[in-house]
C-alpha cells in the first residue's frame, strides 16, 4: 500500500491514481470500442442491441462526465489511503493473516453486497423528483456505447463509489481483493454498455449466463427505464419482477437463436 507523507506525496498520489481510474476507463473503452466495432465489425454487425444513431457530440460528453467521475473516485480512493494509514480499515496486504478460502469468499460477498445495495439505489435513483437531478446524466445516453460506462451525474458517482470503500471498514480485504474488485465493475460496466452483445447463443439460459448482464440486459434499462435495474447480475430483477419482458427476445434475435425467437413470438 502507497505511503501518504505529507503534501507532496499526497498529490503525487492523487494524480498516479487518477491516472490509473481514467486510464482503466478509456483503456477497456478503446479496446471494446476497436474489437466490437472495427475489428469485429462484420461479425458482430447483427448483434447490435439499438439501431437509433447515437446523438451528435455525445462521446465528448460522456467522457468529461466520466473525467470527472474519475476525480471523484480518485479523492474517494485518497480517502481510503488515509484511512489505512491510520489504522481505520480492515484491509489487510499479508495473505497467511487470514485463511485462504476467505479471500475468494470475500469477494463474492462484496460483490453481492454491491449487487444488493445499487439495485436499491437505482431504483430510488429512477423516481421522479431525484431522477431528475441524480441519474438523468446517465440515461442522456439512450444510445450507449463503452464510453457510458463511467457518465455519472457527480452525485450519483459519489454514491456509487462509497460502497466498496465503506466495506473496508467492516470486512477484512486483501488489498489485490479491493483492486480485483474494481477492475470487475470497470470490465463489466463496459460489457454492459457496449451495445453489441458478446455473449453466445443461448448464455441467457445458462445455469451461469441467466445470471449474468451483458449488453442486451441493460440496453433495455436504457431503452425502457422501468427494468433491469441490476449491476453484474440478475437475480434482484427476477426476485422483484423488474427484469423486462423483452429481455429474452431480443437476446434471441441479437444472437441468431432462431429456436427461441419462435418461441417468443
Amino acid at each position: 500500500m502507497i505511503q501518504i507523507t505529507g503534501p507532496g506525496t499526497l498529490w503525487l498520489t492523487a494524480l498516479l491514481f487518477f491516472i490509473a481510474i481514467f486510464g482503466r476507463y478509456v483503456l477497456f473503452s478503446l479496446g471494446f470500442w476497436w474489437l466490437f466495432k472495427v475489428s469485429m465489425k462484420e461479425q458482430f454487425a447483427h448483434r447490435a442491441v439499438q439501431t437509433r444513431p447515437r446523438k451528435p457530440g455525445q462521446d465528448r460528453r460522456e467522457i468529461g462526465w466520466s473525467l470527472l467521475t474519475s476525480l471523484i473516485f480518485t479523492a474517494i480512493a485518497i480517502g481510503v489511503i488515509l484511512a489505512y494509514q491510520a489504522g481505520y480499515t480492515k484491509i489487510y496486504t499479508d495473505l497467511s493473516a487470514y485463511p485462504l478460502p476467505w479471500y475468494p469468499a470475500s469477494i463474492v460477498l462484496v460483490m453481492f453486497i454491491h449487487e444488493t445495495y445499487y439495485y436499491w439505489l437505482h431504483r430510488w435513483m429512477h423516481k421522479p423528483g431525484v431522477y431528475r437531478w441524480v441519474h438523468k446524466t446517465h440515461h442522456d445516453s439512450i444510445t450507449t456505447s463503452p464510453w457510458t460506462s463511467f457518465s455519472f451525474h457527480p452525485i450519483e458517482s459519489t454514491l456509487q463509489a462509497i460502497v466498496i470503500p465503506i466495506l473496508t471498514f467492516v470486512l477484512p480485504l486483501h488489498i489485490s481483493a479491493v483492486g480485483l474488485l474494481l477492475l470487475i465493475m470497470t470490465v463489466s460496466s463496459a460489457i454492459n454498455h457496449l451495445n453489441t452483445e458478446i455473449y453466445p447463443r443461448d448464455f441467457n439460459r445458462h445455469w451461469l449466463g441467466r445470471w449474468l448482464i451483458g449488453a442486451t440486459h441493460h440496453s433495455l434499462h436504457h431503452a425502457q427505464f422501468r427494468f433491469n435495474y441490476g449491476l453484474y447480475f440478475t437475480f434482484w430483477d427476477k426476485w422483484m419482477n423488474t427484469e423486462s419482458p423483452d429481455f429474452h427476445k431480443l437476446f434471441a434475435q441479437k444472437t441468431g437463436d432462431k429456436k427461441e425467437k419462435r418461441a417468443n413470438s
